[in-house]
């Protein structure tokens, strides 16, 4: 299809080189030539064929994010939906590691000043890809699982309950709080030559401020 367009352009002269913003409806009328009205329906043909496919949405959509008072102190429940785009799937299927963070920082608010830090709380996964077994690995620290789908093995960093932000007897009575809460793909922990040009399709992440009740 795409060749016998680019033919019929090379016989029949573009309408100014462009192609008009809207196709027309029927026949030419006389000021307009067939030539002409030909080749601004091969333009668009030809527009149409090159289109390119709609990305994929991808993202973090989070679906629970709730702080509770826990005996004094305060825990962090979130639940989380990950999309990936098929360039982060190709690089992992490739043998590159990714890390995942998740971050809350818990903030006493200040009327005189700007809010100060209570705590702050991080939690950093490695996802990996074995392709001799054809498994996932999820590290946290020293610990590590394998599954075996990449859907399993995302679950555990897109769903955490009871992560314990500020211990018991930290917060005080009558103070107002906050949580901000990020998640994001560490784009900086990737290798040195893929850094390099990054686009929208590595951009992986979710802000949020919660109040504590």
């Amino acid at each position: 299809m795409r060749r016998l367009l680019s033919a019929l352009l090379q016989r029949i002269p573009g309408p100014d080189g462009v192609a008009p913003a809207r196709p027309p409806s029927r026949a030419p009328a006389q000021g307009l030539g067939r030539r002409r009205w030909l080749a601004s329906m091969a333009w668009l043909l030809l527009a149409g064929a090159t289109a390119p496919a709609p990305a994929l949405a991808q993202g973090v959509e989070l679906s629970q994010l709730q702080v509770r008072r826990v005996d004094g102190g305060l825990v962090l429940d979130y639940n989380a939906r990950l999309t990936l785009t098929p360039q982060i799937e190709e690089a992992l299927q490739r043998g590159v590691p990714l890390y995942f963070v998740a971050q809350a920082q818990v903030l006493r608010s200040r009327w005189y000043w700007r809010d100060e830090r209570v705590a702050r709380q991080v939690r950093s996964w490695r996802l990996s890809y074995q392709p001799l077994t054809a498994s996932w690995r999820i590290s946290l620290g020293g610990l590590s699982q394998v599954y075996a789908t990449l859907s399993e093995a995302l679950a555990p960093l897109s769903r955490v309950s009871g992560w314990r932000l500020v211990e018991p007897g930290t917060l005080e009575p009558g103070e107002r709080y906050q949580v901000e809460y990020s998640f994001q793909l560490d784009n900086s922990q990737l290798p040195r030559p893929m850094q390099i040009d990054l686009g929208g399709d590595w951009k992986l992440g979710v802000e949020r401020n919660v109040r504590v009740d």
